[in-house]
């Protein structure tokens, strides 16, 4: 029997919040909105149709609060509440409560959340259903020293995993038997102040791994199909950054023996809506359980792309008791789609959250939703909004959809040319770089892609894209074009231009007004986007005024440049440098957080990449090491302590 949903709490909040909306409206069934204290001007909630304030700005005072989302929904008169993603969308408890409570709850049935929930009896009940699994220990760990038993056993690598986990937290791998005590801690601590579970079990560590998991949707009827696969590979600290669908590594018989071992699974908890479940996958195409999330995945757009379908409808129809519209064999894959995290991060500083308001947000044009044609962007963000140090920070996730994996990487590329974001640091330089890197583009791939091939991790000023030589040129011109707003200034009485590279090599170029003339454009100064050809070559070039000279990005790469007519550049060589001061004597905070613990005391003698420091932001744990040898002459802050940015934590002799 079918019951109309008319109105859905979506007890979430940013883009998942406004991706729901997005389809709730399109089928005419009103919103509610949640908010906390940070999010009063949110997005989602000014898309919603109603909105209601639930706490404080910490999520355990607002999002994880059960007890004020079922007064949200009874005082807005919802029937359902749609969980998104993260927060209480796994939690079993607040899916009975609404059950009780005769509220709707758009997400699979009680049992499949309590037992997928937990990663060690989700292992046992995958082996029973046929599924294959990892080897490692069945049961969770009690503390370091039979950790470290257990995988003189099983043997190193070993991956040390919370059982609650999720989202890359509470997980460390071990390649050697010295590093699974500290992992083994490392993981607890952070599965303890991330899920209030610190259960960890050990398992055996794939090597050349890929990360690729099966999408499933299944109603109240007994019907379960399989929407293909997703390759999640690229991941950073266990957390993905890009997505595609379909794999270019999986075989048809691989992927079709996935997909039935992922029904299998499904079926044995009777599992309801839509679902994903998740597998390693060797270089012989064996694969491995890892683990079912049973919820709406971050990564689901690229499905929805290739299949035709909207999973969030599906899981509207599910909810509503409506039998499945469609037969496994009804399903087909169409072309490709990748998907980009868009994050509030600075990947010149090992990628550390950057927080602050959004002062320019302007996204790549993009097709209207669901039109897999193109681009698409799902955000919770516009301009002037806040990225808050309480939340994820991401800031959207940018989806290309093309007929080919070629055509489908050429686009997100472009894409990510058009996108603009100031206000706070972003991850698209990086993500560019991924996109044109050979081994990426040929479909090499691994969970330890960014570690193989980033090593050193990342640097924009340094990082060589395709047309990186050529942005000295473009600064000229830029120049040229800024001159020419004064009076009786043209591009030939300026004559030669000398473009200083502006990062302490005192690289200088020079150019003529007939280089300069090599480049056709329509950018006039105060565009942010430099959009024109040179010798005939279409280019798109982020650009910022930066101390009166220019910052200049290119698919990965960043640079400043100083442009200058040929007699002040003769006279810039005597000019003094400006002196900095030294900070190398301090340890600062590179971002406002929690510190948890400090490793080193005062008058301790430490060498190059000694850790000393942990920081707790956003959830994750960052390490703070020693860049260079010394003695700790005083402690300035202590464990427990809330640090600003660029707050001393430590100074050296």
């Amino acid at each position: 029997m079918t019951k109309p949903i008319n109105k859905i709490l979506i007890a979430n909040r940013g883009e998942i919040a406004c991706r729901v909306i997005r389809t709730a409206k399109e089928r005419g069934i009103k919103t509610v909105a949640v908010y906390s204290d940070a999010d009063k001007f949110a997005l989602h909630v000014r898309q919603a149709d109603e909105a209601v304030h639930i706490g404080g700005s910490a999520s355990s005072e607002s999002y994880l609060r059960a007890d004020a989302i079922v007064d949200a929904v009874k005082s807005t008169g919802a029937d359902a509440v749609h969980p998104g993603f993260g927060f209480l969308s796994e939690n079993a408890d607040f899916a009975a409560r609404l059950d009780k409570e005769g509220i709707i709850f758009i997400g699979p049935g009680i049992r499949a959340i309590e037992v997928m929930g937990d990663k060690i009896e989700s292992k046992k009940l995958a082996a029973n259903a046929g599924v294959n699994t990892v080897p490692g220990h069945p049961d969770a760990v009690p503390d370091a020293d039979t950790a470290y038993t257990i995988a003189e056993k099983i043997g190193c690598p070993v991956m040390l995993k919370a059982s609650a986990g999720g989202g890359g937290k509470g997980m460390r791998v071990a390649n050697t038997l010295d590093e699974v005590k500290d992992g083994f801690v490392s993981a607890q601590n952070e599965a303890r102040s991330s899920f209030g579970d610190d259960r960890v079990f050990v398992e055996k560590f794939i090597e050349q791994p890929r990360h690729i998991e099966i999408q499933v949707i299944a109603d109240q009827h007994g019907h379960c199909l399989y929407l293909g696969e997703r390759e999640c590979s690229i991941q950073r600290r266990h957390q993905k950054v890009l997505e595609e669908a379909p794999s270019s590594f999986i075989s048809d018989a691989t992927r079709k023996a996935m997909g039935e071992q992922a029904v299998q699974l499904a079926n044995a908890v009777d599992y309801q809506s839509a679902g994903t479940v998740e597998f390693i996958v060797d270089a012989k195409e064996q694969f491995y359980f890892l683990e079912m999330n049973t919820r709406l995945q971050v990564e689901h757009p690229v499905t929805e792309c290739i299949t035709g379908l909207d999973l969030v409808s599906l899981m509207i129809d599910v909810a509503e008791g409506k039998k499945m519209p469609m037969q496994q064999n009804d399903v087909s894959l169409n072309g490709w789609s990748f998907e980009a995290r868009v994050y509030a991060e600075d990947p010149d500083r090992g990628f550390l959250p950057s927080i602050g308001r959004i002062t320019h947000y302007e996204p790549p044009t993009v097709n209207a939703y669901g039109d897999a044609s193109g681009v698409r962007v799902d955000t919770g963000i516009m301009a002037g909004g806040d990225i808050s140090m309480y939340y994820d920070p991401m800031i959207a996730k940018l989806v290309t959809w093309a007929p080919t994996r070629a055509e489908a990487i050429a686009k997100m590329q472009d894409a990510l040319d058009n996108y603009q974001i100031e206000g706070v640091q972003h991850n698209i330089p990086f993500l560019s770089a991924l996109f044109a890197h050979p081994a990426f583009q040929s479909g090499d791939l691994t969970t330890r892609f960014i570690e193989d091939h980033f090593a050193d991790g990342f640097n924009s000023a340094e990082y060589q894209s395709n047309m990186a030589d050529q942005l000295a040129l473009i600064a000229a011109v830029l120049q040229s074009r800024y001159r020419q707003r004064f009076p009786n200034c043209t591009d030939e009485s300026l004559g030669e231009l000398h473009v200083i590279a502006a990062d302490g090599t005192d690289q200088t170029q020079q150019f003529q007004p007939a280089d300069r003339a090599g480049v056709e454009t329509s950018w006039q100064p105060g565009q942010a986007l430099f959009k024109g050809t040179i010798n005939g070559k279409p280019v798109v070039i982020g650009v910022k005024r930066s101390d009166s000279g220019w910052q200049l990005s290119h698919r990965g790469s960043v640079r400043t440049f100083k442009v200058m007519q040929a007699h002040v550049a003769a006279l810039w060589q005597h000019m003094p440098e400006k002196t900095t001061q030294d900070m190398s004597k301090f340890l600062l905070s590179p971002m406002p957080g929690l510190l948890i613990k400090l490793l080193v005391n005062e008058g301790d003698t430490v060498v190059a990449g000694q850790d000393l420091a942990v920081i707790e932001a956003m959830k994750m744990e960052n390490t703070l090491k020693a860049e260079k040898a010394g003695t700790v002459e005083k402690i300035v802050s202590g464990s427990g302590d809330n640090l600003a940015v660029d707050a001393v934590i430590l100074e050296f002799a």
